[in-house]
């Protein structure tokens, strides 16, 4: 089992910068790829940004691309998301995610992923 804690949510202006924390235990930190995916009110959870197991090897949708950044420290068993140039439309509940794969293929599928943190809310006002 692996537990995943977030932290570092709360309420921004646009334009404004939010860094993302979350923090795992329970298992090898390093055997596992991690990933930020949201969910805003009505709509189905989306892939944000995920990193390697070594954390050399990022990805980011579309919408987020330059604008956030994901890292990894396997020493201290946490991956950040550094959010900046924040919209409105990021507003949403952000979750970290936790996969025991190698190969980086499908990354955005929520079903690649074994475990999941409780959620923390991002509003971003305008």
């Amino acid at each position: 089992q692996v537990q995943l804690v977030e932290s570092g949510g709360g309420l921004v202006q646009a334009g404004g910068s939010l860094r993302l924390s979350c923090a795992a235990s329970g298992r090898t930190f390093s055997d596992y790829v991690m990933a930020w995916f949201r969910q805003a009110p009505g709509k189905e959870r989306e892939f944000v940004a995920t990193v390697s197991r070594s954390g050399g090897t990022t990805y980011y949708a579309d919408s987020v691309k330059g604008r956030f950044t994901i890292s990894k420290d396997n020493a201290k068993n946490t991956v950040y998301l550094q959010m900046d140039s924040l919209k409105p439309e990021d507003t949403a509940v952000y979750y970290c995610a936790g996969g025991y794969f190698s190969v980086m293929a499908r990354i955005s599928d929520v079903k690649k992923y074994d475990y999941w943190g409780q959620g923390t809310q991002v509003t971003v006002s305008s």
